[in-house]
């Protein structure tokens, strides 16, 4: 059966959006581009299984499939020796999990099948489509788009019964500086899954195929607020779409 090709990125399909968001998609998106949305993302970095007060950022290498809206496989190996952790975090369909082993063999992570973990992970994909699967948010997939102020806007998509908002702020080119959801989480003290402010800093662009997309990417819970605390700091080594397009 042969493969059905994206179309072409127009600039015409962004017109009618507010303006911040037609300055990100005329950044991120060469005219002409194919509108892929599957990307297979290679990446390096630190993460911290820690606090804010006492991080101990650990090295971490890791590739992901990124597939708006069905979802996504983050395959990581965290540290080395004795503390080497490996495992994944995943959305497929209607089912999430996180996964993750001491020395390969030792389980310390088993969370998922539950609406909470789902909800979780669908923001997750919302908010990584944003800088490394943007044709996901186009439009024409059914997103729906507001200005928040002239330099930021909020796309809100739906999927199989769940919602997720993200905020995306621009420069003066349509550079997109940093982005934020409210994300369905667990991670705080209370270990109560609540809404929280989850986002973090895109730097070091350089372009995949058409698309102008963060090498650098610093994340975590509680975004722009003195609780912040990037536990995620990923610099990309290569990225590559495939085709597909958002499923719906």
């Amino acid at each position: 059966m042969p493969v059905t090709r994206p179309a072409l990125f127009d600039p015409g399909l962004v017109s009618d959006l507010p303006e911040p968001a037609q300055r990100y998609f005329r950044y991120v998106i060469a005219p002409g581009a194919r509108l892929s949305t599957v990307s297979e993302i290679d990446m390096v970095g630190e993460l911290s299984l820690g606090t804010k007060g006492n991080p101990g950022y650990r090295r971490m290498r890791a590739r992901q499939m990124l597939c708006p809206y069905s979802g996504l496989v983050w395959r990581v190996e965290i540290g080395r020796g004795r503390m080497r952790v490996v495992g994944s975090d995943g959305l497929e369909g209607e089912h999430s999990w996180s996964r993750f082993w001491l020395f390969g063999l030792l389980p310390l992570v088993r969370a998922g099948n539950c609406r909470d973990h789902l909800r979780a992970a669908f923001g997750r994909l919302v908010g990584e489509a944003a800088f490394w699967a943007p044709a996901a948010l186009l439009p024409q997939n059914g997103v729906v788009w507001e200005a928040v102020d002239e330099d930021t806007a909020r796309a809100t998509v739906s999927y199989h019964g769940l919602t997720q908002t993200v905020e995306i702020r621009v420069d003066a080119q349509g550079c997109p500086i940093w982005v934020l959801i409210p994300r369905w989480t667990d991670a705080n003290a209370d270990k109560v899954f609540r809404v929280q402010p989850f986002g973090g800093f895109l730097s070091e662009f350089c372009e995949f195929q058409g698309f102008t997309l963060p090498t650098r990417v610093e994340a975590g819970n509680f975004f722009g607020t003195q609780e912040y605390f990037p536990f995620y700091k990923a610099r990309v080594r290569a990225i590559r779409f495939l085709y597909g397009e958002p499923k719906s």
